[in-house]
């Protein structure tokens, strides 16, 4: 039989008194291990519902500090809290909230190396972070170890979520088989966003997340809720499980779609000009030249001698680049090249570096 302290009755009153909660309900927050990855805009509004409805065991994953910028939108936070590690300022004000929770910090950036661990801990992840790599991660991750994925995404003035993978349920990979360009996706540090509209989209998946927890009513598998908030009108797009993307999982899925170098320069050390390159080509062993784009772009303009290997197909394929000699990687501006560079560089190839600016500045 569950047993209440007259303080978690009182405190949990409103829900106790819903029948479709009650104490059972109730009772299943408190068992709950919730996993939520993001401490930012969208993790503040999610961490604080599922904090004060009582969620046992709240985990909160995230690397980053708090800036002065973050301020209008996660408001979790205050100015004192500028420079301190998120997931530390968020659980001190988590803990006035509700200081029956256990918070359990991991102060890290979710990577292929410790995802699998991290999401093993718990009965269901909430995504509330801002890059596409860590989105596909966490999909693969809770395919594998068979958990839902709350998804929740905010761009300018608007904001979607779903669920994925709850009971057989349609996965992220079958709404979005494969990760968007450098030039599709948004610039990470250009990129502004209305500073109520995280706090609109965070709360609906805190919703979605007490509902899969309780079992209760009609959950956003299948369906991808879509808000406009210039014109406040939203939408439900409904969308199928797919039988070859909901089999992709850690162990099959193309590692090259958990890196991102959108909004990070390559080092120094693993890039070479134009003028540089220019050099080493007329040297007496001349590098060798990997092209990284498509097969159409190849064949409209290539450097003499060029060897292709799609950035797609690149991790199934690292063997055949050579570990001897130096390999200059290539595509038609520096980005393709550059995430081709650090997923060789994570395999262990120390021959490699990219041509800056790619062909656009090859002339």
């Amino acid at each position: 039989m569950t047993t209440f302290s007259p303080a978690e009755r009182q405190r949990y009153r409103r829900h106790l008194q819903l029948a479709e909660i009650g104490e059972a309900g109730q009772a299943r927050l408190r068992a709950a291990r919730v996993l939520v990855v993001g401490a930012g805009g969208l993790g503040c509004p999610i961490l604080q519902y599922l904090a004060a409805a009582g969620v046992g065991t709240l985990g909160l994953a995230d690397a980053d500090q708090v800036e002065l910028t973050n301020l209008p939108r996660q408001i979790l936070y205050g100015p004192a809290d500028v420079g301190q590690p998120k997931i530390e300022a968020a659980a001190r004000a988590l803990r006035r909230l509700n200081e029956l929770v256990v918070y359990e910090l991991h102060p890290l950036r979710v990577s292929p190396e410790n995802v699998r661990a991290l999401v093993a801990g718990y009965d269901v992840v909430v995504d509330g972070s801002d890059n596409f790599p860590t989105r596909y991660l966490l999909n693969d991750a809770c395919v594998s170890l068979g958990k839902p994925l709350v998804s929740g995404a905010i761009y300018k003035f608007e904001g979607q979520v779903s669920v994925f993978n709850y009971q057989g349920g349609p996965t992220y990979r079958c709404l979005f088989p494969e990760p968007p360009s450098a030039a599709e996706a948004p610039d990470c540090n250009t990129t502004g966003v209305l500073n109520v509209l995280p706090g609109l989209v965070g709360t609906v998946q805190a919703t979605e997340t007490l509902k899969v927890v309780l079992g209760l009513g009609d959950v956003l598998s299948g369906r991808l809720w879509l808000l406009d908030t210039l014109s406040f009108q939203s939408r439900t797009l409904r969308f199928k499980r797919d039988a070859v993307q909901s089999q992709i999982d850690l162990d099959t899925a193309n590692p090259a779609d958990y890196f991102d170098s959108s909004c990070a320069a390559p080092a120094a050390a693993d890039t070479l000009t134009a003028s540089a390159l220019r050099a080493l080509l007329a040297a007496p062993e001349p590098p060798l030249l990997l092209d990284v784009r498509g097969p159409l772009e190849h064949a409209r303009r290539h450097l003499p001698g060029a060897v292709l290997l799609p950035l797609p197909q690149l991790a199934a394929r690292a063997a055949e680049v050579p570990r001897q000699g130096a390999v200059v990687v290539y595509c038609q501006s520096g980005v393709r090249s550059a995430q081709a560079v650090a997923l060789l560089r994570e395999l262990g190839y120390n021959n490699v570096q990219t041509l800056a600016g790619g062909l656009e500045e090859f002339e």
